[in-house]
């Protein structure tokens, strides 16, 4: 049977599937412990920010949409805690409280990567393109609600919930506007890139050659270190 007959279809749950799939692979690594996703999925009416820790970003492009997390204070300080451990901080560094603005920071970084790497797969799988904009974070200490609007024509919202290493939940909201894409032609998905390989090959491009470089990279060294204090 031809794929003209029978279309590959890639819709609003397939899209979701993606998004999970980048936010345990981002999690995973960063913090070097194993996030999953439940196997079940709710249908939600909106989308909201809700204690402790609300972060949300805006996409638009081939199709428009909102990504909420709402992480628990146990949730977030343990990713925080393990990713900053990870990055090589001493335990006794580390900010102690869910509120601190290290906390947000951190957090907020760590949406900006799942996005990222789910923006790349769609570019790659669904040949679109789409954009975000900066990852916005709220730390809320008492149980208040706020709904976060978009702009789309025939939402549809999910939630999945997700479990840290340590079994902390924290959810994860998405609500775009209605959509399929349809398959018209078989091809093959570009394959992710490399990071690991990409600086290889910059630094082979961009090798110094010559003592006189040499001579300018350790004056930039003496001066970092001198505005350091060291």
């Amino acid at each position: 049977m031809s794929t003209q007959e029978y279309p590959v279809v890639f819709g609003t749950d397939d899209i979701l599937r993606s998004l999970c799939d980048s936010v345990t692979k981002v999690l995973t690594v960063a913090t070097e412990s194993q996030v999953r996703y439940a196997n079940m999925v709710q249908r939600i009416s909106k989308t909201c920010l809700k204690p402790d820790i609300g972060c949300f970003v805006l996409f638009d492009g081939g199709f428009s949409g909102l990504v909420v997390i709402n992480f628990s204070a146990h949730a977030a300080m343990e990713l925080y805690e393990r990713y900053m451990l990870n990055m090589g901080m001493a335990k006794e560094e580390l900010a102690s409280a869910f509120t601190s603005d290290e906390v947000g920071n951190v957090m907020g970084e760590l949406m900006n990567q799942i996005v990222g790497d789910f923006t790349g797969k769609v570019s790659r799988e669904l040949q679109t393109h789409i954009t975000q904009n900066q990852p916005k974070m709220l730390a809320l200490t008492k149980q208040v609600i706020l709904s976060v609007d978009t702009h789309l024509d025939q939402p549809e919202a999910r939630r999945v919930t997700f479990y840290t290493g340590r079994n902390n939940i924290f959810y994860l909201e998405l609500a775009i506007d209605r959509t399929e894409f349809i398959q018209l032609n078989e091809f093959a998905a570009a394959e992710e890139p490399d990071p690991d390989a990409l600086l290889a090959s910059a630094g082979q491009e961009t090798a110094p050659s010559g003592p006189a470089t040499s001579a300018i990279s350790q004056d930039e060294q003496d001066e970092l270190l001198k505005s350091l204090g060291m």
